[in-house]
């Protein structure tokens, strides 16, 4: 399909560095592999807390230039994981931050949690059309944690999906695409439980002045949610965690421990997991899926 690879990824995301967090393992075993993996990103994080002193200036309260900072930190980190196809929805700062749930930042007319959900999904809708991904994966409804521009995000997503494989819907915009398989991002309870556990043994080893919480974990559901369960070697594990390093404003790391502004350690996990809502499963009922691109044509 116009030169592009047989398989094809899109994963659709609220901040830079969410995508480091959430998927850089399955990214990068992807992009190893040969797969076109297209990250679209629906803001700049402008509103972010910077963890560095001596950034501390670029913060929206002082500068206001933590959004084009970020543009830097996420390519560095694509570079990590071995994405060349990465992009902003709309272009980059056409929605703004809007902060944490409840914050004035989300009135702003421009922040992405005020913008008309089919106006932002149009861009989407493009994007899916020319790249023509098999599989898209995104947040909850709940976007994981309840943060604004991740609920945004998820619809977004999920309504770009549904328009861009109408045949009727602006025809400017590229030939008709159905996705094939939608996955949102998840984590099983058992392995928050365990990799907190970890954290507790080490004691007054760990790396950070405090714990976060299983509650902190965006995206945890019951074990038995889990439909698809991404392992990679050793090698796509450690370009994770050196993705997660090039946002250095949001995030610091430490072994498989890191932590966000708060400075309160969590577990890096090594492995990503999902949970299929749309599209046919590849693995018998009762069993995950190890690849996200299983029972999907070309």
């Amino acid at each position: 399909m116009n030169g592009l690879p047989a398989r094809r990824l899109l994963l659709v995301h609220a901040h830079p560095d969410d995508e480091s967090i959430n998927n850089g393992v399955t990214m990068a075993k992807y992009a190893a592999e040969g797969a076109h993996v297209t990250l679209v990103t629906c803001t700049l994080g402008e509103e972010g807390e910077v963890i560095p002193p001596g950034l501390a200036h670029l913060a929206a309260d002082r500068d206001d230039a933590l959004g084009p900072h970020r543009v830097g930190e996420l390519a560095a980190a694509m570079a990590e994981l071995g994405v060349t196809d990465h992009r902003f929805l709309g272009g980059p700062g056409r929605f703004r931050d809007s902060g944490m749930m409840g914050a004035p930042q989300n009135d702003r007319p421009e922040a992405f949690w005020s913008a008309d959900v089919d106006e932002a999904a149009a861009y989407l809708v493009e994007v899916i059309r020319e790249v023509r991904p098999q599989v898209l994966v995104t947040y909850d409804p709940d976007g994981g944690y309840g943060h604004p521009d991740h609920i945004q995000a998820h619809r977004v997503a999920m309504r770009a999906a549904e328009l861009a494989a109408e045949s009727a819907y602006r025809r400017d915009l590229g030939e008709p695409h159905a996705i094939g398989k939608v996955y949102w991002n998840r984590v099983p309870l058992s392995v928050v439980e365990e990799g907190f556990a970890k954290l507790r043994e080490a004691g007054n080893t760990a790396p950070f002045p405090g714990l976060a919480s299983p509650q902190d974990v965006p995206g945890v559901v019951a074990d038995e949610r889990i439909t698809a369960e991404i392992e990679a070697p050793e090698e796509f594990v450690a370009a994770k965690a050196a993705a997660m390093r090039a946002h250095a404003t949001q995030i610091a790391v430490d072994g498989p421990f890191f932590a966000l502004s708060n400075d309160l350690a969590q577990p890096l996990f090594a492995r990503e997991y999902y949970e299929l809502v749309a599209g046919r499963p590849g693995a018998p009922a009762g069993e995950r899926e190890h690849d996200l691109f299983a029972g999907v044509a070309a």
